[in-house]
Order: C-alpha cells, then structure tokens, then sequence
C-alpha cells in the first residue's frame, strides 16, 4: 500500500498545479495531512489576499475519500521524542514543525512529499522531493 504525507510546500506546490505532486497522490492509497501541516497552511492563508480560496481549495482536498488527517497523540508525542533526541545526537536538528511531520510520517508509515532536504537527515524517514530523491 502507498501511503504518502504531504509537507506543507508540497501542498503549495499542488495548489500551483505541479504535476509530479499530483502524480505521487494520485498513485497513492492513501494521502496523509498532519494537522501540523493544517496549522501552517491555516497561518499562510491568514496572511494572504485569498485565505476564503485557499480554504475552500484545501478542504476539498480533505474531502477527498483517500485523504485522512492526522491528529497528535500520546503515541505520536512518543515518536517525536525519538526522532528529536536522534536528530539532536547525530547533529542534525531541523525545524520544531517539521519534527513533528517526521513523528506522523514514521507513525503510519508514509513516504514524507517535500521539498525540504533536511527530512532526509531524520533516521527512518522516506522521503520524496520534486527533485526525484
């Protein structure tokens, strides 16, 4: 089964209508939405002229049978505790948001849509960026 999450540049560049994101969850099974994402997107559009658009176009996304949001558990909190402490020991932390990402990516098992090089640095993490990694 493909499962597949979107970071938050990802779904942007879906909204612009690139077409290697739309091909990912297209042959996905299933498209994951952290409500980290959610929280970054929501911000975004608060800041912008369309935030009624942008809203109506990502709730249709939500809509869609395929895609299932993330909430953060006790369990998910357990995970980004891991992912935190491997990412501080190797050297390597990255962005508070995106830590918690990789916690529901390694949680379900999806494969992380980003553009961000530094979801590779997060041990057990799979990763696709638009740039064919």
């Amino acid at each position: 089964m493909k499962k597949v999450l979107l970071d938050t540049n990802a779904y942007s560049a879906l909204a612009r209508g690139d077409t290697a994101v739309l091909d990912w969850i297209s042959e996905a099974d299933v498209v994951y939405m952290s409500v980290v994402v959610l929280g970054e997107l929501y911000a975004g559009f608060r800041g912008g002229s369309r935030e009624r658009e942008n809203r109506e176009a990502l709730h249709r996304l939500l809509e869609r049978p395929t895609v299932r949001t993330l909430s953060l558990t006790p369990e998910t909190a357990d995970v980004y505790a891991s992912v935190k402490q491997a990412l501080k020991q190797a050297g390597t932390p990255i962005p508070t948001n995106d830590v918690w990402i990789c916690a529901h990516a390694l949680e379900v098992g999806a494969i992380v849509i980003t553009d961000d090089a530094h979801f590779s640095d997060t041990p057990g993490v799979r990763v696709w960026t638009r740039g064919g990694g």
